[in-house]
């Protein structure tokens, strides 16, 4: 008679912990909603979320598609790209003192340069098209990704490696068993927080120099006002950025659950 209201606690609990989050962003657009409606805030300025929806519906499924594959399209590309070129990169930086001494600051000048300022230079130079939103995509995912991942390399029990080095071991083989399964956790890391950013470098671009995309369709409605389109833009924009993240923690989780925390 005991257990039987505990474990209905314990279920009840378990569900609420699963559903809070789903709980707290309803709660969020109610009270959105009746805020706007009460206190009769003008469409153009905070449309509530119902003419959000409303705005959504507005425009065709194909159009939304052809936004969405353009910025899907360009963060992929430069993602792909960062990835391909920063880890190679990292390890050459963890292992080597001279590369490391100088490239490191070249990198670094180059993440505090503004991409806003200089993404229209990039588009002067590369021109039309994908090529110059690509690159400005890769230039704010790519430093991420090369410092957690010299972190993770650096991070590696030196008594392996000495280890290592007394068997034999080839430096090649060295990086590849002992170093790079000690920077899993840190580059899954940098790519789950590379692939958002991979979405705002994309929008970023399309800001500057596009004839589609969200960022171009954020831009052009609100230059006419219509800002329940522009923000049904933009909740597409977060829930792309949310299942790109899911998806590489997905990853980690299939490929590499050693490297996952126990609890």
């Amino acid at each position: 008679m005991r257990s039987s209201p505990e474990s209905a606690g314990c279920a009840l609990l378990r569900l609420l912990d699963r559903g809070a989050p789903v709980l707290a962003a309803l709660l969020l657009l109610l009270i959105w909603e009746l805020g706007c409606r009460l206190l009769d805030v003008p469409v153009y300025l905070l449309p509530p979320p119902s003419a959000i929806v409303e705005g959504a519906l507005a425009v065709s499924p194909s159009s939304w598609g052809g936004h969405i594959w353009a910025t899907l399209r360009v963060s992929l590309l430069g993602y792909a790209l960062a990835v391909m070129i920063g880890i190679p990169l990292a390890v050459a930086l963890a292992n080597s003192r001279l590369l490391s001494r100088t490239l490191y600051p070249m990198l670094v000048v180059v993440q505090s340069t503004p991409i806003v300022a200089v993404a229209p230079i990039i588009v002067v130079v590369l021109g039309a098209g994908d090529a110059p939103r690509i690159v400005i995509t890769f230039l704010i995912t790519f430093f991420p990704i090369v410092v957690s991942t010299v972190t993770g390399l650096m991070s590696t029990p030196p008594e392996l490696l000495e280890l290592s080095r007394s068997l034999g071991a080839s430096r090649w083989r060295e990086i590849r068993n002992i170093q790079l399964p000690f920077a899993v956790p840190h580059i899954f890391s940098a790519l789950r927080i590379s692939i958002t950013l991979a979405i705002i470098g994309a929008v970023v671009a399309e800001f500057v120099a596009a004839e589609n995309g969200l960022g171009f369709f954020i831009a052009f409605s609100t230059s006419f006002f219509k800002v329940p389109q522009a923000f049904a833009a933009l909740a597409i924009l977060v829930t792309i950025s949310l299942i790109l993240f899911r998806l590489v923690a997905m990853i980690q989780k299939w490929w590499f659950p050693w490297s996952l925390p126990k609890s």
